[in-house]
């Protein structure tokens, strides 16, 4: 059965970073007559350095992937703290208009009464 894996976007970057560190590696590569061991030899250390760079790069994006989350975690928490706040001014705005109604029907009834319900007066 074979599995077929999606390649990255950046992996003509990433063939051409092993690439160039196959290269960095075979430079510092001792300088001896070519045989089957030291072209293994070479081979190991190519794949193990461009095992080092790819967890490198690993690390470095996880760097970044945690500084992201840290920085929309505090986005968030200051979001929270706005909505808290708006919903407690939201609370006391609302029960200021809640007051303001009782008060406007204490005048209307006190109007009703003082003022225009006197004696003689035809009552609508």
């Amino acid at each position: 059965m074979a599995m077929d894996f999606e390649q990255p976007q950046e992996s003509g970057a990433m063939e051409q970073r092993a690439i160039d560190t196959l290269g960095e590696v075979r430079k510092f590569a001792p300088k001896r007559p070519p045989n089957d061991s030291d072209s293994m030899d070479e081979s190991g250390q190519a794949v193990l350095a461009m095992l080092q760079k790819a967890a490198d790069l690993s690390n470095d994006n996880c760097d970044r992937a945690m500084a992201m989350a840290h920085k929309v975690s505090i986005q968030l928490r200051a979001a929270e703290d706005q909505i808290s706040q708006l919903q407690a001014e939201n609370a006391r705005l609302q029960d200021r208009a809640v007051r303001a109604e009782t008060w406007l029907q204490v005048i209307q009834k006190e109007i009703e009464e003082k003022l225009l319900t006197r004696p003689g007066w035809p009552r609508q």
